[in-house]
């Protein structure tokens, strides 16, 4: 279907999104509104990440400047940040969600991805046998308290109490070991397709050791899983779908003081598919806007 320019032009300047100008290379490209990278290398990594930053509408508007906003991290942000703005650009915009400021964290610079989030995002050590590195999560957690955070809360004006972290898979297994590890670092989480199989369902094993000394968990945590992601479905090993259910349920059997949770098997997703769904049905559970049900109505003249 051919669009008219002009038309194309509006609808697109509606929505947030300039081209950028024409260059020699080729045509001109989309660039993301209100985004900018950022470098920080971390000390006590010794490694390099780019974080990738979306601000929220209205926040550069001098009628909000003593504003503070909550603000959502993502792993592996090559995928999840470019998801995750999408799925909120125009539910923020219309008031369908809280404007919040949006952090990617990349993969360690001149690394790959796979290798990267598997030291980065796992708890323990799988041994010299395995295919990458595992086990840095412990470390990677006092990079986002110690570095990442405190640079993002001393150059944007971030609400510290509003700290959502996101997660998909290695990184929803990261997101359940820090909210049992640290768990004043963040407020809310979305993790979706969490890998709790991971090294024999360990994390079980973390959260039996939390219970032992813990008797609150003040955490709002949104968890998603796909309904293909069964082994009776996708003829896999691991069980995701029962993982999440086990694991939630023995949350919710300790009574911890603080803790809220929902969680949601989505219908016919896969483990490629539960992410944009379980983003946007998480962000709406912890990050809903001042309008969320009728958010869009003006949009469409009604």
């Amino acid at each position: 279907m051919r669009i008219p320019i002009a038309l194309l032009a509006v609808c697109l300047a509606a929505a947030g999104i300039q081209p950028a100008a024409a260059n020699e290379a080729g045509p001109p490209r989309f660039e993301m509104p209100r985004s900018e990278v950022r470098t920080i290398a971390s000390k006590r990594l010794e490694r390099t990440y780019d974080l990738y930053v979306k601000l929220p509408p209205g926040y550069e508007s001098s009628r909000n400047g003593e504003r503070r906003y909550p603000v959502i991290y993502l792993n592996d942000a090559s995928y999840a940040f470019q998801t995750a703005a999408g799925v909120t650009q125009m539910p923020m915009n219309l008031g369908g969600l809280e404007h919040a400021i949006l952090i990617g964290i990349s993969y360690a610079k001149g690394e790959r991805g796979m290798a990267s989030r598997s030291r980065d995002l796992t708890p323990t050590s799988l041994g010299p046998g395995a295919r990458y590195a595992h086990g840095g999560a412990r470390d990677y957690l006092t990079f986002l308290r110690d570095e990442v955070i405190p640079f993002i809360e001393a150059n944007y004006r971030a609400d510290p109490a509003r700290r959502t972290l996101v997660g998909q898979s290695y990184g929803g297994l990261f997101g359940a070991y820090a909210f049992l590890s640290e768990p004043d670092l963040f407020s809310g989480y979305i993790l979706t397709s969490p890998s709790l199989w991971f090294d024999n369902k360990v994390i079980f094993e973390f959260e039996e050791a939390f219970a032992a000394s813990n008797e609150a968990l003040k955490a709002r945590v949104y968890f998603a899983v796909g309904e293909t992601e069964t082994p009776s479905v996708n003829g896999g090993r691991h069980d995701m779908v029962g993982d999440q259910k086990r694991f939630t349920d023995t949350l919710r059997n300790r009574g911890y003081a603080g803790l809220e949770i929902m969680d949601e098997v989505i219908p016919g997703a896969t483990h490629q598919s539960t992410f944009p769904i379980g983003l946007t049905q998480g962000m709406m559970w912890l990050h809903a806007g001042p309008d969320p049900y009728n958010g869009g109505a003006r949009w469409y003249g009604n």
